[in-house]
């Protein structure tokens, strides 16, 4: 994979104008499928779904119902522990934001199973299953403000694969709102795709909003790669699209 030399970011006036422009591109993509979609939660993903079945409300009814039934994605991660019938667990977040707006079966919206009782296996169960789909076309990123992506927390290598991780203090702090406020309520543990299935993408799309991000932003595209700051493996992919508020640009 060669280094990406020259990032140039696509900087936007506010969360809001990121969220059409990602939005926009989702539904490209879904309209005309190829390979799945990677999907990310979080806060800066939740007006980008809800922007989407805006969008897609307005489509006209032969294309809605094109690209829901070309919908096929796979969701980063989810808490080791959690179901779909847990508020906070991703499964049950992906339902409200995604797939009941737009309406999608929610088969095609894949997420690791957080309850099951092997959760090793299950990691790697959902690796295969990434692979048996012929990997992920186009890959949507957020940006933990340790630097992960996905939960690949540091240190991180670009060869590591879907795994079980243990969570950071920092990012079940930065997750504690799912959780009424307390980083002790956030599970410990998560599992997560890797950086080789991430880099492993065709496209990848790093979305990046708010002042809390712009260093760790920086840092992310100016930095030499290093496992300690998984992120910074992007700056290799061949392929990479970073969109961010100006806030983000700091």
């Amino acid at each position: 994979m060669r280094p990406n030399a020259t990032i140039a970011p696509v900087v936007l006036a506010d969360a809001a104008a990121v969220a059409e422009r990602v939005a926009a591109l989702l539904l490209a993509d879904r309209l005309r499928p190829t390979l799945p979609l990677g999907l990310a939660t979080g806060r800066t993903m939740e007006p980008v779904y809800a922007t989407l079945a805006r969008r897609l409300g307005r489509l006209e009814p032969a294309l809605a119902a094109q690209v829901r039934q070309g919908w096929s994605s796979f969701n980063l991660d989810e808490y080791v522990g959690l179901g779909p019938q847990d508020p906070a667990s991703f499964a049950a977040t992906m339902g409200r934001q995604l797939v009941e707006p737009l309406g999608l079966d929610p088969e095609r919206v894949r997420l690791p199973d957080g309850r099951a009782g092997d959760p090793g296996a299950e990691a790697r169960r959902y690796g295969a299953a990434v692979s048996a789909a012929g990997g992920i076309g186009l890959q949507v990123l957020g940006l933990g403000l340790n630097g992960h992506v996905g939960f690949n927390e540091p240190p991180a290598d670009a060869a590591v694969v879907c795994r079980c991780v243990a969570l950071s203090a920092p990012t079940r702090r930065q997750n504690a709102g799912a959780f009424g406020g307390d980083p002790n309520a956030v599970p410990r543990r998560a599992i997560t795709p890797g950086m080789a299935e991430i880099l492993a993408a065709r496209r990848v799309l790093l979305v990046v909003t708010g002042g809390a991000k712009a260093a760790i932003l920086r840092r992310a595209l100016g930095e030499p790669p290093t496992p300690e700051l998984p992120a910074s493996w992007l700056q290799r992919h061949p392929a990479l699209t970073v969109i961010a508020d100006a806030e983000a640009m700091g």
